[in-house]
């Protein structure tokens, strides 16, 4: 592999803002992206696959490279050699290049490849926080999976076609997929590809979303004309997965804190072709109370650490603090408490997170059916999904009924 003068400075470039900044890493990769109308799919392809390994491994390689952040315009070029090296690409005559001590990064990388937190590239509290809660077999195994890039799953929208027509649809296009046994509404991308610049996206056959993501929806066990309430939608991948197995029949209520989010759903569901969607902000506790003992079904899809989906956010390891891990799960709490009053009675409440860690999934429910509000209902099952295991995201959902 031959590397290209400009395609370089846009992955040196993306990691000052990422690195330096605290810019999030999808965020800048579009940008990066954008950037010249000239360059092919495998361009476009070297600069987010190169930003996302040098982000995903940024520990193991600066502590290879001898540096430490913030990282100078230099530092990155040392770590971008590091990268380099590893992946046994010959370095061109550059200046950033002079002295690059190809022979001692590869001593230096099986020695510290030895050491689990450098391997995998993660904080020592995460690390020692993955060892309490999972324990030290199952969080190596985790971490690991964790540290590979995420396959591109597609749900498709059942509103508007079948499994078997959007693959057709997809081949026609020059993408190449394959079912998934285990999940009913999933296809997988052969190889990856800008799905979004497909008719069959433009006409909202599908939405881009996790194997393991597409469980909760249906585990939420909804029928056509229920009356059901996602109440962090965000931008509302589960809810359109909702409104598509209620066949667009019934009420469903996309509730969120954050109303810029609800646009981007308005724009989904549009798409989408689904028309039993109402959008409410969370300004205050009115529209909570208001629904108080309404909903056939309740969706929390909970706020958490995102320790299950660090393939998809690798830059989240470096932005998580252990405050925010402990803050979160008080939010959590106050969460289930509040928003569970809006069952009634035998309706039933999906807790879900894209986490790992058990204090922030089933202790959470536990902890929850102690509390008053707890007490009316009624633990029916949970799953509890790894990565390593599933090959997919990590995830919990919980199910629990009102008496």
């Amino acid at each position: 592999m031959r590397l290209h003068r400009n395609l370089c400075f846009a992955v040196i470039d993306g990691l000052h803002l990422i690195f330096n900044e605290g810019e999030y890493a999808d965020k800048v990769i579009q940008q990066l992206l954008k950037r010249d109308k000239r360059w092919g799919s495998r361009d476009r392809g070297f600069v987010a696959e190169t930003v996302y390994t040098i982000v995903r491994y940024q520990r193991l390689y600066a502590e290879i490279a001898n540096v430490k952040a913030p990282y100078h315009r230099d530092d990155l070029w040392r770590m971008f050699a590091v990268w380099a090296t590893l992946k046994g690409i010959k370095l061109p005559d550059w200046k950033y290049f002079t002295d690059t001590p190809t022979r001692k990064i590869k001593g230096r990388f099986d020695e510290l490849s030895k050491i689990r937190k450098y391997k995998e590239s993660i904080p020592d509290w995460i690390d020692e926080l993955g060892v309490k809660e999972l324990g030290e077999a199952e969080w190596t195994k985790e971490i690991a999976k964790q540290n590979e890039q995420a396959d591109v799953i597609l749900r498709v929208n059942t509103l508007k076609t079948t499994k078997k027509d959007l693959q057709l649809k997809l081949q026609s296009e020059d993408i190449e997929t394959e079912f998934l046994p285990q999940h009913p509404s999933a296809l997988k991308l052969v190889e990856r590809a800008n799905v979004f610049k497909t008719e069959a996206f433009k006409n909202g056959w599908f939405e881009v979303q996790d194997a393991s993501s597409q469980l909760v929806a249906d585990y939420l066990d909804v029928k056509p004309g229920m009356k059901v309430v996602d109440v962090c939608a965000g931008a509302g991948g589960k809810t359109l997965h909702l409104a598509s197995l209620m066949e667009n029949k019934g009420q469903l209520i996309a509730m969120d804190i954050y109303e810029s989010k609800l646009k981007k759903l308005k724009i989904r569901a549009r798409r989408n072709g689904v028309h039993n969607i109402e959008m409410k902000v969370i300004d205050s506790t009115k529209p909570i109370k208001k629904l108080h003992g309404k909903a056939d079904r309740l969706l929390i899809d909970a706020p958490c650490s995102g320790l299950g989906v660090l393939r998809r956010n690798p830059d989240a390891k470096w932005k998580l603090e252990p405050e925010f891990i402990e803050n979160i799960k008080q939010t959590q709490q106050d969460v289930l408490e509040q928003y569970s009053k809006m069952v009634k009675p035998g309706g039933k409440m999906v807790y879900a997170t894209c986490s790992v860690l058990p204090s922030e999934n089933q202790k959470q429910v536990e902890t929850f059916l102690t509390t008053d509000a707890g007490k009316e209902f009624t633990f029916i099952k949970d799953k509890k999904v790894l990565a390593y295991k599933s090959g997919f995201d990590g995830f919990y959902m919980a199910l629990l009924e009102k008496k």
